[in-house]
């Protein structure tokens, strides 16, 4: 299985990154027996990898970064290629423990200026074993303007064998000064069908879940592969649909907007209690503390900054689920206004919820449905701008109330 197989519907991208590391295997394997380095490569120190959520962004990145590290023998044989995706330099980048690729993802709102000077050091340093250097940078967006300046100086002064492949929803997430230095390459949305086909043939889905759940997420991966797995997750997005059928009554709209917050805070809970404990536990026994008892004296700070590292990680936690709640809701309105527009019954995602879609479209008009789809997107708006999150949900549901 090559390293490319599992990147859905992004053939473009992925002929631009076979090239590249076609390239970068002629650059090393020329330096390595002291014959002159090509003079004209696909091949650059720093690549932007944008596209919408569910695009595979990071599957692209991690698959590349692969490619580089690729030692397998029949790369250099006629129609061989580096990312045969079986041998060891493939495999280790690929599940994470190769000691020259290091995957970079947060779960806080933003990266800092001291994460990224960690970062900048270790791309300054020769590879270990392996044949490139590569940082993978999942979040480039949530980098703040100082850790954007920080990483602009590496970008700009690049190592000779350092790779860094930034990822990010679009090219307006990044500084200009960072995205200008570095190749852009731009993901789509997946085709349906591609997802389904994927989940069936990676995961073992039942072909029937797999094309209700690819069609219900409209091409985006990770969310379709947690929906066919998880019940749960189903679940919370069917009730998370039947918030348009409540919004009539201002009483139970409200209570509708304090269940989603519910609902997000308990998701939140329940993902970040076990991973809290642990790390709890792990500093109060590097500080010489015992579980439960006193702490050494000095040590109430670093216990402090762990505890606001975890808060910031629950609001993110939060922010990110209640995200997902809204997008689930905006494709109810949008199958709201495919329907009303007249479009083809292929084109509708929730297919489930076909009667109460069809009395919605009928009972409004398509104004008023874009008026909804307008009052989602300013609720994620308002939540961005750390709006407190039940005020921004409640006058969501209203303005959903009113058209």
């Amino acid at each position: 299985m090559a390293v490319w197989d599992d990147l859905v519907g992004q053939e473009r991208v992925i002929g631009q990154l076979d090239a590249a590391a076609r390239d970068a295997d002629a650059y090393v394997t020329a330096a390595a027996s002291g014959s002159p380095l090509p003079e004209a490569s696909r091949m650059t120190h720093a690549w932007l990898f944008t596209g919408p959520p569910g695009a595979g962004r990071a599957d692209a990145a991690r698959a590349f970064a692969a490619a580089l590290q690729c030692t397998s023998p029949d790369r250099a044989l006629p129609g061989g290629a580096p990312g045969c995706g079986f041998c060891d330099g493939c495999h280790t980048s690929l599940i994470g423990t190769h000691a020259d690729v290091d995957v970079v993802r947060t779960d806080l709102l933003s990266i800092g200026v001291k994460e990224t000077r960690d970062l900048v050091r270790r791309s300054q340093m020769s590879p270990a074993g392996g044949r490139w250097q590569v940082i993978v940078l999942e979040d480039a967006d949530r980098l703040t303007e100082g850790a954007g300046n920080v990483l602009l100086k590496a970008v700009e002064e690049p190592a000779s064998r350092t790779v860094w492949l930034l990822c990010a929803p679009s090219l307006e997430d990044v500084l200009p000064t960072i995205r200008s230095r570095s190749r852009h390459l731009s993901l789509r949305t997946p085709p349906v069908e591609a997802v389904a086909d994927i989940l069936v043939r990676r995961d073992g889905v039942d072909p029937a879940l797999a094309a209700s759940v690819a069609r219900a997420t409209q091409g985006h991966i990770d969310r379709a592969r947690r929906l066919a797995t998880d019940e749960r997750a189903r679940l919370r997005r069917a009730a998370v649909l039947k918030l348009p059928l409540r919004v009539g009554d201002v009483g139970a709209g409200l209570r509708a907007a304090q269940e989603l917050i519910d609902a997000a805070s308990e998701d939140s809970k329940q993902a970040a209690t076990e991973t809290d404990e642990k790390e709890t536990e792990a500093l109060r026994a590097a500080l010489g503390g015992q579980s439960g008892g006193r702490m050494p004296r000095g040590t109430a700070g670093a216990m402090k900054e762990l505890e606001e590292k975890q808060k910031r990680r629950r609001t993110r936690s939060q922010r990110d689920s209640l995200d997902l709640a809204l997008v689930d809701l905006t494709s109810f309105y949008r199958d709201v206004l495919t329907l009303q527009f007249g479009s083809s019954p292929q084109a509708v995602a929730n297919v489930e919820l076909r009667d109460a879609l069809e009395r919605i479209a009928e009972e409004s008009t398509p104004a008023a449905t874009l008026r909804r789809i307008e009052a989602i997107a300013a609720c994620r708006d308002a939540l961005d701008r750390n709006v407190a999150p039940l005020l921004a949900v409640e006058a969501m549901a209203m303005a959903l109330r009113a058209g």
